[in-house]
């Protein structure tokens, strides 16, 4: 359950960013984030996934909520050289990128590995609930308030004495 998309005119560092924000994620979540993401290469990858989903549905048929995207490869394509003229007769290069992209999708699946990371997390979360809340014994609190209160000192008055 593949889609190719080969020689785009976007340079692969700028597809890469897009990319990132969809890898690993349900074929239907990746689609709604490109969607209100703004970057130029967001439609592309979009619309590359949509015919990877279409793709698994009519040669495999496989149910488009049930998928996720296991693979998402951006590579370097052909680069375009062109020159700009500059002083003294010479020219500075301007190499005009190009991108190849991989989209492979596989049917979700939870392994037990998955499993036991979700229930690790749920206690750890029920762990930092407990912590939060401090257990005070008030009988032992009130006596080390007394024990740190300190008595005003008395001074007795030297016409007493006389």
């Amino acid at each position: 359950m593949k889609a190719y998309l080969k020689q785009t005119r976007i340079s692969p560092k700028k597809v890469n960013v897009v990319a990132a924000l969809v890898r690993g994620k349900k074929v239907v979540d990746a689609l709604t984030t490109l969607k209100f993401t703004p970057k130029r290469s967001a439609p592309i990858l979009a619309k590359l996934i949509a015919s990877a989903a279409a793709n698994a549905e009519n040669n495999f048929k496989q149910d488009r909520e049930k998928l996720m995207i296991s693979k998402l490869i951006v590579n370097a394509g052909m680069t375009l050289k062109r020159g700009m003229p500059v002083s003294r007769g010479r020219s500075h290069p301007i190499l005009k990128r190009s991108s190849r992209i991989l989209v492979e999708l596989s049917p979700i699946t939870e392994s037990k590995n998955e499993k036991v990371k979700s229930k690790k997390s749920i206690k750890k979360a029920e762990v930092k609930v407990e912590k939060s809340e401090p257990k005070v014994d008030l009988e032992k609190e009130e006596k080390r308030v007394e024990s740190e209160k300190i008595e005003p000192i008395k001074k007795e008055d030297p016409k007493k004495d006389s």
